[in-house]
This record gives C-alpha cells, sequence and structure tokens, in this order.
C-alpha cells in the first residue's frame, strides 16, 4: 500500500476502524485490481479512469466521487445518508443496518468501467 495511504488508515480512530476496514474489504474484493493512493488528503480507490473517495471524520466516513448515475440505486434507498452534493455520510451505526451486498453494489457501481 502507498505510505501515505498506510499513514492515513494507521491514524483512524478506533471507533471508525471497523467501518473503514470493511468498506476498504468490500472494495478490493470487488476490484483486487483497484489502487489504493492519498487524493484530496484521503484514501482513493482507483479503477482506470473510475475513483472513490474514503474520508474518515468525526461522524464516521464519507464516500465521494461516485455519480449519480454510479451508486447501484444506493442513495435511493437510503436519501437520509446523502450529505450534499455527491457525498455519502455512512456512521457505524448506519452502517450496521446496511449489509455488505448493498455496499457492493455501491462500489461496483462507482468503479465499474
Amino acid at each position: 500500500m502507498d505510505p501515505a495511504v498506510q499513514q492515513y488508515v494507521d491514524g483512524v480512530a478506533p471507533e471508525h476502524r471497523t467501518l473503514f476496514d470493511r468498506v476498504h474489504g468490500l472494495v478490493l474484493e470487488a476490484f483486487p485490481e483497484a489502487e489504493p493512493v492519498l487524493s484530496y488528503g484521503m484514501p482513493t480507490y482507483r479503477v482506470g479512469a473510475r475513483r472513490l473517495h474514503v474520508g474518515v471524520w468525526q461522524h464516521g466516513i464519507s464516500l465521494y466521487g461516485w455519480g449519480k448515475d454510479r451508486d447501484g440505486g444506493f442513495t435511493a434507498r437510503h436519501p437520509e445518508l446523502l450529505s450534499g452534493r455527491g457525498t455519502i455520510r455512512l456512521r457505524p451505526q448506519d452502517a450496521a443496518g446496511i449489509g455488505d451486498e448493498e455496499l457492493r453494489a455501491l462500489i461496483r457501481a462507482a468503479l465499474a468501467p
């Protein structure tokens, strides 16, 4: 892993590390070729021309970089998690009610070529 990304990951607060690791694992499961790099100060998964940014904040994590037409229907099912333009805010308590398959669908749609 890129040393800058590893430094970011190492600094993730314990209360958000499980959620971050879950999303990280699902991205790499769906796209083993994804290259995690640091972009805009946060881990960014690159697959071809597609990008998915995963930032850790006080609330939990936020996902950026997916297009409205590339979210696998996630925001239609969870409009309460949409925060501003192109941002999904996911708190640990929100993620507890969302299955891996639903997150995989979002990730696949966001990063599919």
